[in-house]
């Protein structure tokens, strides 16, 4: 906590609606502040704007992509020091692009794979690294059920989601008894801007959901927390079902 009190987050991602939403989850509990990572500085103000009328107090502003590997040392390193450490790590780095597998464009399937594994994989390591140094904090890290068992319709989102969710697992392991704690999150379909045109799929929720659900996990010691908890029960039935049959469902 800061020397006032509050809870020092840092959201790697920073305009992303799940993150932002358990941000004011977690303000709702107490004061916080906030440190907002992204790309694009002007939107990235606007979150903080979106933030402050809510009665969250004003963000922390770092600037950089998740594609630019180099860049991510130094952009954690000022985000860590600009609020005298971090309490709350929110990873939600992602892009939702090369829907069409096998048809999409590869440019667009490549930016999938990088943004959302290696990119977001660097990020979770560098991020990880820091607060075991500094010998306490939270790691949330927005996972997907897609991560579970890739469909033919999602194949490479599912690849590169299931490539981080793996990371995430093993790193939290890795962590026990470091002072750090590290939380995996799988939403369903969540109605955001990302998934907006796309058809919702069954059990959807919403970011709002997410954070709730997300909260919650972290007072309860979870390291998985599935949003909503039925998807948990459905593929743990859908993991084990034989291919030519899982091929054929309609998801």
């Amino acid at each position: 906590m800061s020397a006032l009190g509050a809870q020092r987050i840092l959201l790697i991602g920073g305009t992303s609606e799940i993150g932002l939403a358990i941000v004011r989850r977690l303000a709702a509990e107490g004061p916080v502040i906030p440190v907002l990572m992204g790309r694009d500085r002007n939107r990235l103000a606007q979150a903080a704007a979106e933030l402050e009328t809510t009665g969250i107090g004003a963000a922390e502003i770092e600037v950089a992509d998740a594609d630019d590997l180099a860049a991510h040392g130094p952009a954690l390193d000022n985000a860590f020091a600009a609020v005298g450490g971090v309490d709350t790590v929110i990873l939600a780095v992602g892009v939702l692009g090369g829907q069409d597998g096998l048809d999409a464009d590869p440019d667009e399937a490549l930016e999938v794979l990088r943004v959302n594994f290696v990119g977001a994989g660097s990020l979770l390591l560098g991020a990880l690294r820091r607060l075991r140094a500094q010998g306490h904090g939270r790691l949330i890290v927005l996972s997907s059920v897609a991560a579970e068992r890739p469909r033919a319709s999602n194949a490479i989102y599912g690849a590169a989601k299931a490539g981080i969710d793996s990371l995430t697992q093993g790193l939290a392991d890795a962590s026990a008894g470091s002072g750090v704690r590290v939380l995996t999150v799988r939403p369903g379909f969540v109605t955001t801007r990302m998934t907006e045109g796309l058809k919702p799929a069954p059990f959807s929720t919403t970011a709002e959901a997410v954070a709730e659900a997300t909260v919650g996990a972290l007072d309860t010691g979870a390291h998985t927390v599935w949003v909503p908890g039925l998807l948990r029960w459905l593929f743990v039935v859908l993991r084990h079902l034989p291919r030519p049959i899982f091929r054929r469902l309609p998801l």
